[in-house]
């Protein structure tokens, strides 16, 4: 007896070495973070931030429908549901691992002699039996599964993200390059226009033949233009059906980048990207489920205790069998003798995988600093040039105009005609391609803020019944 509670001490001792599952382990690993914003363009508000629904923010219902529609029909989004199904159905296995089992069996046989004298007999009884959780490796296992569902809730909500970005980036790609297809058609017009001047001149004998073929050189330069820009937007509109997860075109309509408002943004204080980011929240979850495996690979390394009990009768008839029930109670005892090193081998290959996911949740954290430098980088620099080119767009229009005009009065020679027509569209080109990519930057901005996410908010920003969609 004495011995036996001297085993149980030391048991309980090296229970108390392997300790609990610390969860907050990668909390010591969290690179130094700025304290705010060093860029040109930054806010340093505390207060505010993105809206779950940020694309609201551009003022585009076609956007706003169209974004709609890839949350609901992404494949990419669908099969992430299926995971977190997957991940759901696997804490309730780890769960089902705390609570006893209980088995019953009811047997019946005849047994008999070849002369044909016979008997019938059953069994009937129930068999329970419990693994004591004594090292916390049934409850390490329960934190690993539920670790892996909040990780696959999150690489939802990454993914998510993903696609809204995605599909607000191309949809400002496709509406940008409509709009220059239509200053492109515009200037064509406009050079075939003035072809027909120079041809005029030319049977009139006030213009050479060196100014038809350079005036025929830049209507052949625009029309290649306007073919460019078609295959850009048909692989634009191409890229949108497959994150709307539409064999067919989607129809849009949308003519210009003046439809879409430039929305203001709260970028806060750089602390807050740790609880913005589904991404950061995600590699967070990977290290809580690390660190329960190696709590679990320890615990496999220290005897099991496991309890048993049974009760049931055997009678000629099956009523009779529990009238005299005999039961049993079995304590059993099991610990690894010999396994060639592999249970050692299990935790230090778990060990090892934690610290890289600690390596990952660091790099994840120095990306999301990354890209919201980057973007905020971006619109500041973007915006800048938009005010000086917007400059050169008016000055160019002028100059144009009165570069034609001298023309027609023949007070001006047509190369100064064709170098002013030549300025002007890459100004207006110009123009709208810087306008596109300030959206964008602020697209990518609202990504790189996590677009409004918390963990606080996921249900809200799950627009899915996973219940109803399994069905």
């Amino acid at each position: 007896m004495r011995k036996g509670l001297i085993i149980v001490l030391c048991f309980s001792l090296a229970a108390c070495s392997v300790g609990g599952i610390n969860n907050n382990i990668y909390t010591d690993n969290t690179p130094q973070l700025p304290t705010h914003w060093q860029l040109e363009g930054s806010t340093s508000a505390t207060q505010g931030g993105t809206s779950g629904l940020w694309w609201q923010a551009f003022g585009s219902e076609e956007l706003l429908q169209l974004i709609e529609q890839a949350e609901q029909n992404s494949y990419n989004v669908r099969a992430a549901l299926a995971n977190i199904r997957r991940a759901e159905a696997a804490v309730r296995i780890a769960d089902a691992s705390l609570w006893p089992e209980l088995e019953g069996t009811v047997e019946a046989g005849r047994a008999g002699e070849l002369n044909g004298n016979s008997n019938e007999h059953y069994y009937s009884g129930v068999t329970a039996s419990y693994e004591i959780d004594f090292w916390g490796g049934q409850r390490a296992n329960q934190a690993s599964a539920q670790a892996l569902l909040d990780y696959s809730q999150f690489d939802r909500d990454t993914l998510g993200l993903s696609i809204t970005a995605n599909v607000a980036r191309y949809w400002l790609q496709w509406v940008g390059n409509r709009e220059r297809l239509q200053i492109t058609e515009a200037n064509l017009g406009n050079a075939r226009r003035l072809l027909d001047i120079v041809e005029l001149k030319i049977k009139a004998g006030a213009a050479s033949e060196l100014e038809q073929l350079q005036q025929q050189g830049q209507v052949a330069g625009l029309e290649r233009d306007v073919a460019w820009l078609r295959q850009q937007m048909q692989e634009s509109h191409t890229t949108l059906n497959l994150l709307l997860g539409s064999p067919t075109d989607i129809p849009l309509f949308t003519n210009s980048l003046a439809e879409v408002e430039f929305p203001a943004i709260e970028t806060g204080i750089p602390a807050e990207l740790l609880v913005r980011r589904p991404d950061v929240a995600r590699a967070e979850a990977a290290l809580r489920a690390a660190n329960a495996n190696i709590s679990q690979a320890r615990a496999a390394m220290l005897p099991n205790i496991s309890l048993a009990m049974s009760a049931g009768g055997s009678a000629n008839h099956l009523s009779q069998t529990l009238r005299d029930p005999v039961y049993s109670l079995v304590a059993g005892l099991t610990a690894p003798i010999f396994n060639g090193g592999a249970l050692e081998a299990l935790f230090d290959s778990a060990v090892a995988n934690r610290d890289g996911l600690v390596a990952d949740y660091q790099q994840t954290i120095v990306a999301a600093f990354t890209d919201t430098r980057n973007a905020i980088n971006a619109i500041a620099g973007i915006d800048a040039q938009r005010r000086a080119q917007q400059q050169q767009l008016d000055l160019a229009r002028r100059a144009y105009d009165l570069a034609e005009a001298r023309y027609r009065a023949g007070a001006a020679s047509f190369s100064t005609l064709l170098d002013n027509q030549t300025t002007l569209f890459f100004a207006e080109d110009t123009n709208v391609v810087l306008r596109r990519q300030s959206l964008q930057a602020r697209v990518d901005l609202f990504r790189a803020l996590g677009g409004g996410w918390t963990p606080e908010r996921i249900a809200q920003i799950n627009q899915y019944d996973i219940n109803k969609d399994a069905q």
